[in-house]
């Protein structure tokens, strides 16, 4: 075309300026650029030839010859040569592919060759019109049913208008150079339109989503599949949502569409329409992104479900998403590795990015206890994350004499994941040492009945159980968050683990242990009765030692000094026990007094059966209410009374019982056989009143 005397070259520009998808592309998303990729862009062709090469006897020439030509189409079909010595579209192809080559031959780079216009012309001809055809969007380009080959027709086209220009001074060339650049660009408004409906060929489309850009009413996400929690834990290969075919004709399009310097379109459809698909993948898993006002709002119980949504999502992600589409970038842009590792590198950047917004909120939330085993699984996620990041972004960028600007952004996201990991830690570590300032709070001066396990002992066992096993993350949350205190006074070294100057979260269930110890010796103070003081302490105690010694970790971490030492205090409970209950009773059972002048004194003889009854009755009765839980601990008691009382009221009721009269004096103050004691003491502990039957 000719302007002010100038020739002048179509201007490639964006089809997205053009067509019907230009305003849906800028609402679906305008933070989805591809950041830094360097793109080439197709060189604007403009020539000014007027001004020194063109004068105007040539165009009075070429106006000359568009007259002839005209009416030699007015004489009609006696002018133009019979159809069917018309060359067909492969004939036209193999001479433009002939004319090509001779334009790159080395050997006559000083020549310029005869153009064969008319060759070049029909066929320009036959490519536009085929282009033409699916310009309304009426009809769907399938590749498989062209009349010709499309694709390989368009990268003829492209190599005309780039050839062609180098000898565009030549009015020849470069009215070919304007032809076939003005077809390169209705072509690639058509490859634009077919690579995104390709990209949207995805089997699990979700085809109820309103359209973020397109020229009919087709969805906008690409979904990615979704697998199974047991698919998800066999593998984390992933597989490409899209058949062979179409991932083979999507790199086809891209090709050209980089080749003909439409880079930014290229990689912008295909980033939209990908990251679509990958926040339809998450939303699948249930996740939608609530903001941190709704967060901090939250309820415990949803706040705990929203949790493992995340994490499953985030686990997802990086185990699935992430691997699917850099393998789709690498195998779509497979001969442009940099646009391929742009594109993922920013979806990884971004998607993460917005992802840390959740545990971020975790931080604003009120800190409380049963929050802490959620806290810690958002830490071993974001922790297992941080591997998978380093593989996502290799540091090749650092070794090049320019450094890469995304290789500062990669430290950045990995530098951002790791400082939510450390901030989730703190959060940890404050609910664990809150359970200290939880311990000394519980001063209820109501002793529990039957002297039973403490309901605040179950909790902090259990609790420590559970934290117990998250004993590696633990240790290294406190040895990263070690120089800050749980409490502002010092604390003094116990002692009770050699490791504990290097192992500052063994150091903490040491403290916690010791201050649970220290609650319950003031809690059993709340008993009045001395012996049952002694149960509850015993139950307490055996409860902590069963506990510890069924946890592995929390057993290595406390150490075996602690748990002997623990285990002692049992059992010095035990005799405590035995001591301040059955020793009176004993006192009746002796032979001191009995004897005077070899002969037995009845009425003390009487006097000792008589309180040994009332006593052993007062003893039945109240310590059948008491609770011995633990059953090995219930039978070590009872054998131990039964091996010192029993035994004994069987030796001096042998001795002693022919003493009485037979009948009703020795039903007075024999009353119970040996069979019944050891009967009554088998009673002892159970939680629930008994009565005594004499059974002679």
């Amino acid at each position: 075309m000719e302007k002010n005397g100038n020739l002048v070259l179509p201007q490639k520009f964006s089809s997205f300026s053009s067509s019907a998808r230009e305003e849906k592309l800028r609402e679906s998303d305008r933070n989805l650029s591809l950041g830094n990729i360097k793109i080439e862009p197709f060189e604007k062709k403009e020539l000014d030839l007027a001004k020194n090469q063109i004068k105007e006897e040539d165009e009075e020439g070429e106006n000359g010859d568009e007259e002839t030509n005209v009416e030699n189409a007015s004489h009609g079909e006696d002018s133009n040569p019979p159809a069917e010595n018309e060359p067909d579209f492969a004939t036209l192809s193999e001479e433009v592919d002939q004319f090509l080559a001779s334009l790159t031959d080395p050997e006559k780079s000083d020549e310029v060759p005869e153009i064969p216009e008319s060759v070049i012309d029909k066929f320009l001809d036959v490519v536009e019109k085929e282009v033409k055809k699916y310009e309304n969007g009426d009809e769907r380009w399938v590749q498989e049913h062209d009349d010709l080959p499309l694709l390989p027709a368009i990268g003829r086209v492209l190599h005309l208008s780039t050839e062609t220009e180098k000898f565009c001074a030549d009015l020849k060339y470069a009215h070919a150079m304007n032809r076939a650049g003005g077809i390169l660009h209705l072509s690639m408004v058509l490859l634009e339109e077919e690579f995104y409906l390709l990209l949207l060929e995805d089997p699990h489309v979700d085809s109820h989503r309103a359209i973020s850009f397109g020229r009919n009413q087709e969805p906008d996400r690409c979904v990615l599949p979704h697998t199974s929690t047991e698919e998800e834990g066999e593998s984390n290969e992933s597989s490409l949502p899209y058949p062979s075919e179409i991932i083979e004709r999507l790199q086809e399009i891209a090709t050209t569409m980089i080749s003909a310097g439409y880079t930014a379109e290229c990689c912008q459809i295909f980033s939209i329409a990908r990251r679509n698909a990958f926040e339809s993948s998450l939303l699948s898993l249930g996740f939608e992104r609530p903001s941190i006002d709704d967060l901090v709002r939250m309820a415990w119980e949803p706040l705990e479900g929203e949790i493992a949504t995340w994490i499953k999502v985030f686990k997802h992600a990086m185990k699935k998403g992430f691997p699917l589409e850099r393998d789709l970038a690498n195998k779509v842009f497979n001969n442009n590795k940099s646009i391929s590792s742009e594109f993922f590198q920013n979806l990884v950047r971004e998607s993460v990015l917005h992802l840390l917004n959740f545990p971020e909120a975790m931080f604003m939330t009120k800190c409380s206890a049963e929050k802490l085993f959620k806290m810690l699984d958002i830490y071993e996620t974001l922790k297992d994350s941080e591997i998978v990041i380093e593989s996502f972004f290799p540091e090749e960028g650092l070794k090049g004499e320019e450094e890469d600007p995304t290789v500062s952004y990669n430290l950045d996201l990995k530098s951002e994941v790791a400082s939510v990991r450390s901030r989730i830690g703190e959060s940890a570590r404050a609910i664990f040492c809150d359970l200290e300032r939880s311990i000394k709070a519980d001063n209820a001066k109501t002793p529990v009945p039957g002297g039973a396990v403490h309901p605040l002992t179950r909790y902090v066992m259990n609790y420590l159980k559970y934290a117990c096993e998250y004993k590696n993350t633990l240790e290294e949350i406190f040895r990263e968050h070690h120089k800050t205190s749980c409490d502002d006074d010092e604390k003094p070294d116990k002692g009770n683990n050699n490791n504990n100057s290097e192992n500052p979260f063994a150091a903490q269930l040491v403290e916690v242990m010791d201050l649970l110890n220290s609650n319950l010796d003031m809690k059993s103070k709340l008993y009045k009765d001395l012996s049952l003081s002694y149960i509850f302490l015993m139950n307490n105690g055996r409860y902590i030692t069963q506990k510890i010694k069924g946890s592995e970790e929390t057993c290595a971490l406390l150490g075996e000094t602690w748990t002997r030492n623990r285990s002692a205090d049992v059992r010095n409970y035990h005799k405590n026990y035995q001591r301040e209950t059955w020793s009176r009773v004993l006192t009746c059972l002796r032979n001191d007094g009995l004897m005077v002048k070899g002969s037995v004194q009845k009425p003390v003889l009487k006097e000792r059966f008589k309180s040994f009854n009332s006593m052993f009755e007062e003893i039945h009765r109240a310590q059948s209410t008491w609770v011995v839980s633990d059953e090995q601990l219930k039978s070590e008691l009872r054998v131990s009374i039964q091996a010192v009382v029993v035994q004994a009221y069987r030796s001096f009721k042998g001795r002693f019982e022919q003493h009485f009269s037979a009948g009703r004096q020795t039903e007075k103050y024999i009353k119970y056989s040996v069979e019944d004691l050891e009967r009554l003491v088998d009673e002892l502990f159970e939680g629930t009143p008994a009565s005594i039957i004499k059974r002679r």
